[in-house]
């Protein structure tokens, strides 16, 4: 990409991210690093994806921010709600698609000096038909974590409860659950990766009948083979959101507060504790205080309350001074999917790099190109 272009460009972005607090100080500088591996692509499309899903992300996000944030608590007990992003989700998301631009760069590089009649010419950047397998795999990654955020973000304002895609009877659960899924996430999802895709085809530089003559033009695309691979784009990045909902339906952990019902959800995608594990750390420290009297009658207190003081009702929602849990100690908070093995950035990368490969492959059987080949000049 031009710089003449490209510097305004990542400019005004990290701008944008400052002035509407989308993303906090560290992830302004990584998303900026990110933006200066995209722009120093030779072809406009790396960047252009990951300009067009950061803004179409943020758009989604701000979709009725107040009503989503009423849908579930954040961990310190408030409404919950979508905080400004930290670095750690712009590498989840995009740290995937940099790799493959970075290897995608040096190939192009290496093959825009192209040997022919034994002459160095000077070949042409144009994408071939059964072309270069790295530019599936960068654009399965935005078109599966665009689809993936427009599920989050939209689904959760379904009118239909999610249902839990990792249980054999499909249960309901809470919205905001790991693994939670409804039709209009679904529909959700589909638009968000299309987005991605028609964008890729506005910008990809297709070889043409006219390039085919050129040095190193490459075969051109049929209106038959640009159509087929845009279907089987979408639909492959809207499988992406599938699978993040069944990685996190089975390996992340969702809790749920008992008073309220809703799910607690970590600020920056980290895990959120239970109560049962706050509640150990509690009991532990209250037990090693001792008051009242000497020798034997020393007694062990683990009650915070005088019992002079006029009784609570523990189950007030009001009281801000309650203990953690009921008057009969059962914990607030309690492990409603999943297993505690990732957290949500986890399961984030882990989708974007299994949809990423797997678009390759995919397009490498139905090409019939060796995988090889994405380390070939």
């Amino acid at each position: 990409m031009k710089a003449i272009y490209a510097v305004p460009a990542c400019l005004a972005i990290v701008y944008r991210a400052y002035s509407h607090n989308s993303l906090t100080p560290f992830g302004i500088f990584v998303a900026g690093l990110t933006a200066a591996v995209h722009a120093y692509h030779p072809w406009n499309l790396p960047f252009v994806l990951l300009i067009v899903f950061f803004l179409a992300g943020t758009r989604a996000t701000a979709v009725k921010k107040e009503v989503k944030a009423s849908l579930t608590l954040n961990a310190q007990g408030s409404e919950g709600g979508e905080g400004p992003r930290t670095h750690v989700q712009v590498l989840a998301n995009s740290l995937m698609a940099s790799i493959l631009t970075i290897l995608h760069t040096y190939q192009l590089s290496r093959r825009r000096e192209a040997v022919y009649d034994g002459q160095t010419l000077n070949g042409t950047y144009c994408y071939s038909w059964k072309g270069d397998l790295l530019v599936v795999g960068i654009i399965s990654n935005y078109a599966a974590v665009c689809a993936d955020t427009f599920s989050s973000e939209l689904g959760i304002l379904s009118r239909t409860e999610p249902r839990l895609i990792t249980s054999f009877n499909l249960r309901k659960v809470p919205r905001g659950t790991n693994g939670g899924v409804t039709v209009w996430g679904l529909v959700a999802g589909f638009l968000g990766s299309m987005i991605i895709v028609t964008t890729s085809l506005i910008f990809l530089p297709l070889c043409s009948d006219h390039t085919s003559r050129e040095v190193a033009g490459g075969q051109p695309w049929s209106i038959h083979e640009i159509i087929a691979s845009a279907v089987g784009l979408t639909v492959w990045g809207t499988l992406g959101s599938l699978l993040d909902s069944f990685l996190g339906g089975w390996l992340q952990r969702s809790v749920k507060d008992v008073r309220t019902g809703k799910i607690v959800e970590g600020e920056g995608g980290v895990r959120v504790l239970t109560s049962a594990a706050q509640e150990g750390k509690k009991s532990a420290g209250a037990k090693a205080r001792l008051v009242g009297g000497e020798g034997q009658s020393a007694v062990e207190s683990t009650s915070a309350v005088d019992d002079s003081m006029p009784a609570k009702d523990p189950y007030n929602p009001k009281d801000k001074h309650r203990k953690a849990s009921f008057g009969d100690n059962k914990p607030t908070r309690v492990a409603e999917t999943g297993w505690d093995l990732l957290d949500n950035n986890d399961v984030n990368f882990l989708m974007a790099f299994t949809m990423s490969v797997g678009g390759m492959l995919v397009a490498a059987w139905y090409w019939d190109v060796p995988i090889a080949s994405i380390l070939e000049n």
